[in-house]
């Protein structure tokens, strides 16, 4: 008898996708859900509402593309108790803005100076002194918690009109702001999944290949692997500027994306990494 592994998939709230990707990111789950069905195992679907309202499902593990506190949160104590999920509540909570800025600046990564800074109200003294720390050009302000719901929660602002910007924010009822400094430079968007199980980057412009001799691949790649890391993440994407050969910045990184390039491919790749953590000997 094969053996049969059981399996929950909860589902993002689409208001935590960005507007052009909602669809994207029910897809890639749809698409995993699918591969790992092929190999024997039995699924069960679940939103990302129902991890709030009701009791969590057995299952031997969980496919967790959940970004919102309420449901990383209710997840918290399961992950505690042992259950396996990919990615972890903790990791996903991690990718927070606002526990993700102090996380990387801590980690030694190559992540361009920024400071969180709240939307309403009078800054802090040291606030104040990372804002100037900065410098006088351009900078990047981006919305503080769960990440970009909408493209104009993350937006390129000259030093002049970061005080209309905040206040924009704050009118949106975003509380809490990441200002990032402006690192110059081609940027690259990549996908990875835990142990090189999949690696795919190129040039966020025009979705392009990446050109010879732009950057070292060895160093792009260990950089995005040394994040993701950091924050235990299992399945992540990102941003990385390239400020000279020798010089890959990490300017985002995000718990499991839309992999919309390449869905086919990342499926089965987080399939096959989840496949090889399955229980010895669980049965259905």
């Amino acid at each position: 008898m094969t053996p049969r592994f059981r399996l929950v998939a909860i589902s993002r709230n689409p208001s935590y996708s960005p507007l052009q990707h909602a669809a994207n990111d029910q897809q890639i789950l749809d698409a995993t859900v699918a591969e790992l069905l092929a190999l024997g195992w039995s699924a069960r679907r679940l939103d990302e509402s129902a991890v709030v309202s009701d009791p969590l499902p057995p299952a031997d593990l969980y496919l967790n593309m959940c970004q919102g506190p309420a449901a990383s949160e209710a997840l918290l104590e399961h992950e505690a108790m042992g259950l396996r999920f990919f990615n972890r509540p903790s990791s996903v909570l991690g990718c927070h803005r606002h526990r993700l800025v102090p996380a990387l600046t801590r980690s030694g990564i190559a992540f361009p100076r920024t400071v969180l800074v709240p939307t309403r109200g009078p800054l802090a003294p040291e606030a104040e002194a990372g804002l100037a720390a900065l410098g006088p050009g351009r900078c990047w302000l981006k919305r503080g918690g769960v990440h970009a719901e909408r493209p104009e929660d993350v937006v390129v602002l000259e030093r002049g009109e970061l005080a209309r910007g905040l206040a924009e924010f704050a009118a949106r009822g975003i509380p809490l702001a990441a200002v990032q400094e402006h690192v110059p430079g081609p940027v690259i968007k990549f996908y990875g999944v835990a142990s090189g199980a999949l690696f795919h980057a190129y040039l966020a412009e025009g979705h392009a290949p990446i050109p010879s001799g732009l950057v070292d691949h060895d160093a792009l790649r260990a950089l995005a692997f040394c994040a993701a890391a950091r924050l235990r993440l299992d399945i992540f994407g990102g941003d990385i500027v390239v400020a000279g050969p020798d010089r890959p910045v990490l300017i985002d990184l995000n718990d499991w994306p839309s992999f919309a390039p390449i869905r086919g491919t990342a499926a089965r790749a987080i399939a096959g990494y989840v496949h090889a953590a399955r229980p010895r000997g669980a049965l259905l």
